[in-house]
Order: structure tokens, then C-alpha cells, then sequence
């Protein structure tokens, strides 16, 4: 029976990489998958999904004006799965979507992203994940600081904390720490 899954962590836990995991084992057995991510995160070029330890694979990128059902429907409406990368960025309507692709044509869409910004704020996509989606799992990673696991994302700016500011800034450890509660309020002072 498929399923929305919602796979939510801080930064450095892992989503991408899963995503490029879930998609190899899928593949090797010969089923197709399909990869998404959005289009916000440009980090490493406009549609791949990259993992921190340098694995990158091309991705379907879904804009503001993409109907992720219509799209899928294109692709591939036989597809065995669905991945959907940096899902924190996507709007209401792209989560209604991918409700439709699993209720309509029955794939399982796994979508992976953060929970909360660096403000502890809900991201859209996120925030109506944890409404539609079937399943919700945390992957887990540390604090930056210290052993406890992190839950909250603390961006740094001229190596001062950040707390208020546009909720995008697309970045990666120069940026953002993954950090437990007691660190994202009292960060140790960085050098």
C-alpha cells in the first residue's frame, strides 16, 4: 500500500544520502524511480540532489508553478517510488500533490527535509508533511557542540548567531550548525 512519508532532521543527519540509498536499492532490483528536489537549493547547480559527502545525482526540480502530480503522471506514472529532496521548500499545494500521487496512482512518495529554520519556525513544506503525511520519522544527528542530539538548526553570519533574517539563505556548514536546545540559545563562541 503506498504512503506519504515524511523523513524530517536537522543538518548533517543524513536525508540525502538516504535518498541516494533508497533510490540505489530500488534500482538495483530494476525498479524505476524518480527523484525531486526543489528548486530553491542551488547549491550544486539547479536539479541534483547532493549529499555533503559528495554523492550527486540529477533530480526532477520542482519550481513554485510545478504540479508535482501532473509531473509525475509524466515521468513515469509506473514508477515504483518517489523521492523528493529539501522538501522544507515546497508550498501547500506541491504537498497536496504528492497526496494524490500516492492516493491516485498508488506510488509511495518518501519526501526528506528539515523540520524547523534557523528562526525555530516551521517551513510551509514541512508544516503540511506533518499534517498529510502517513508516516513521520526523525533521523537523527548531534549537536555541533556537544553529544546531545540536535533538533534546531543555528545559522552563523561572521561568526555570530543568527536569530531573525529572511527564513532562506541557502548554505551549508559555513552557514547553519546542527545543535541541541540548551546550544541553540547559548552557542559556545566560535573563533
Amino acid at each position: 500500500m503506498a504512503q506519504l512519508f515524511f523523513r524530517f532532521g536537522a543538518m548533517n543527519s543524513g536525508k540525502t544520502i538516504e535518498i541516494l540509498k533508497v533510490a540505489h536499492n530500488y534500482e538495483e532490483q530494476g525498479k524505476s524511480v524518480i527523484i525531486m528536489t526543489s528548486a530553491v537549493d542551488t547549491r550544486d547547480g539547479e536539479g541534483y540532489v547532493s549529499s555533503r559527502i559528495g554523492l550527486k545525482r540529477p533530480a526532477h526540480t520542482i519550481k513554485a508553478d510545478t504540479n508535482v502530480f501532473e509531473a509525475v503522471n509524466e515521468i513515469d506514472p509506473e514508477a515504483s517510488c518517489v523521492l523528493v529532496d529539501e522538501a522544507q521548500f515546497l508550498q501547500k499545494h506541491h504537498i497536496l500533490e504528492l497526496t494524490k500521487v500516492v492516493d491516485e496512482l498508488h506510488i509511495p512518495v518518501m519526501t526528506f527535509g528539515l523540520k524547523n529554520d534557523f528562526r525555530n519556525e516551521l517551513f510551509e513544506g514541512s508544516k503540511y508533511l506533518l499534517l498529510y503525511a502517513d508516516k513521520i520519522e526523525e533521523m537523527k544527528t548531534i549537536c555541533w557542540f556537544c553529544a546531545k542530539k540536535a533538533i534546531m538548526n543555528l545559522r552563523f553570519h561572521d561568526n555570530k548567531p543568527v536569530y531573525e533574517g529572511e527564513q532562506v539563505q541557502i548554505g551549508g556548514n559555513e552557514s547553519y550548525y546542527p545543535v541541541c536546545r540548551e546550544h541553540y540559545f547559548n552557542p559556545p563562541l566560535q573563533k
